[in-house]
């Protein structure tokens, strides 16, 4: 591909991702703002917990029905639609006038949110030339966890600026409401770049719009392309396609189908070891074992470095070391410091840790979210891009994804009540679900590694 060509696609690959970008953004922000929640409106950790989980009601909706809208409407203008709810959402969030009215723009956010984990790897397979794509398709979680990052980044910043209290004033608004409302910022940058992007050329010839495909088709693969054979190839891909349904999912014995089960476990696996703890609660988490709020603030921070370092590797090694053994190496990286947090924690007297155990914490925190972010972070995406018969493969990921985002809600809702129970026994959970995931792997699990997609099933 000619260098021109080649930074041209890059650019709109890069500009879709923003979406992931404002994913990974707007699914950490909130850790900066759950303290002052609590304290602005007196909230008990029931309370807390629908809060910040319920924006993932609006995560499944926007999910569940992107992809229907961006059959009507096109890829970019669904992409404008998640811009204008991130902003909407985002000023909503700042300016709140009661505790409802905060958890209704969260989930208006949230269904941007879902909108935005689905339509971006679907526009960018579209776009990119065959040759690359798996390369491209990689910056949607490079985007994700780059957001992260950004966000507890920008979150320490504001905290610094309001003298490290949570809600102390700048600007006339709190420290929380000021970090929620910042992401405007990302969101206007978002909607812009989608109107610097050139429609699907996959969408275009389903609408008829022959000309515009084919001029798409030469700006992102280049001029010597055989257009009339790419285009030809479109089309018939697009015929042979088979419009899975619920119903093609469903077995005779087990309700669904094994390989749909597989699926599931393999999605609800990757949240139930509490990942998403580290990135909603991490800030309240070192506070609640006496970390104050600048420091527990810096080590959210670079827990989202590693998480960065931990996606780098990954997706290094997914396609030379595999798929299944990552997994493992994950799963058994992940146990052991969980289980290391969940002996720390059972030292905490109060709100203070030993200096000891406060040490293994920390340290066994970071290592969990390497190994995670290693393994189980990107290889079940995969996995789930590669393991299902053609057939079925567009029903079956809709299960597993809302099977994700199910555990994804019980793991944020339960863990405030959970950790003012008993915070040791909180994690010794998250630890026998790491444990656990091991034999799923040895036993159910299959090496997609290598095979075409038309080998699956």
């Amino acid at each position: 591909m000619p260098p021109e060509h080649l930074g041209h696609v890059i650019f709109i690959t890069a500009a879709a991702a923003m979406g992931g970008f404002l994913f990974g953004y707007d699914s950490s922000v909130i850790n900066g703002a759950v303290e002052a929640i609590r304290d602005k409106y007196d909230i008990g950790s029931g309370t807390l917990a629908q809060v910040i989980a319920i924006a993932l009601i609006g995560c499944a909706i926007g999910a569940a029905t992107a992809g229907r809208i961006a059959d009507r409407i096109g890829r970019i203008r669904c992409m404008q639609i998640a811009s204008v709810l991130f902003t909407i959402s985002a000023v909503g969030s700042a300016l709140p006038f009661a505790l409802w009215d905060l958890a209704f723009w969260r989930i208006i956010g949230g269904f941007a949110i879902g909108m935005a984990s689905v339509i971006g790897p679907a526009y960018i397979a579209e776009v990119s030339p065959p040759a690359i794509r798996g390369r491209l398709a990689s910056f949607q979680q490079a985007a994700i966890v780059l957001g992260i990052a950004v966000s507890q980044l920008v979150n320490y910043a504001i905290l610094q600026g309001a003298d490290g209290d949570q809600r102390g004033k700048i600007i006339g608004l709190e420290a929380w409401q000021v970090m929620l409302g910042v992401m405007v910022i990302p969101a206007v940058v978002y909607g812009l770049l989608s109107f610097a992007i050139p429609e699907s050329p996959r969408y275009l010839l389903t609408v008829g719009k022959d000309a515009q495909a084919r001029k798409v088709l030469a700006e992102v693969e280049g001029e010597e392309t055989d257009l009339d054979s790419r285009v030809d190839e479109i089309r018939t891909a697009m015929r042979r396609e088979h419009k899975s349904t619920f119903s093609d999912l469903l077995g005779s014995r087990f309700g669904f189908l094994p390989i749909v089960w597989i699926g599931i476990g393999l999605s609800m696996f990757q949240q139930l070891v509490g990942i998403n703890v580290a990135f909603y609660y991490s800030s309240t988490l070192w506070q609640s074992v006496g970390i104050n709020p600048s420091g527990s603030f810096f080590y959210s921070f670079t827990t989202s470095i590693v998480n960065i370092i931990g996606t780098a590797i990954a997706m290094v090694f997914v396609d030379r070391v595999g798929r299944r053994p990552l997994a493992l190496i994950g799963s058994a990286g992940m146990a052991v410091a969980l289980a290391l947090e969940a002996w720390a924690f059972s030292y905490k007297h109060g709100d203070k840790l030993p200096t000891a155990q406060g040490a293994v914490a920390l340290a066994s925190a970071h290592v969990f979210v390497l190994f995670f972010a290693l393994s189980w972070g990107v290889v079940v995406w995969v996995f789930l891009g590669e393991m299902f018969p053609n057939k079925i493969r567009a029903a079956a990921l809709g299960v597993a994804a809302s099977a994700q985002w199910i555990a994804n809600w019980a793991i944020t809702a339960s863990f405030p009540t959970l950790a003012d129970w008993n915070l040791s026994a909180t994690y010794v959970i998250y630890t026998c679900f790491a444990i656990l995931s091991i034999p799923f792997v040895v036993f159910f699990v299959k090496e997609t590694k290598g095979k075409s997609l038309e080998e699956m099933g």
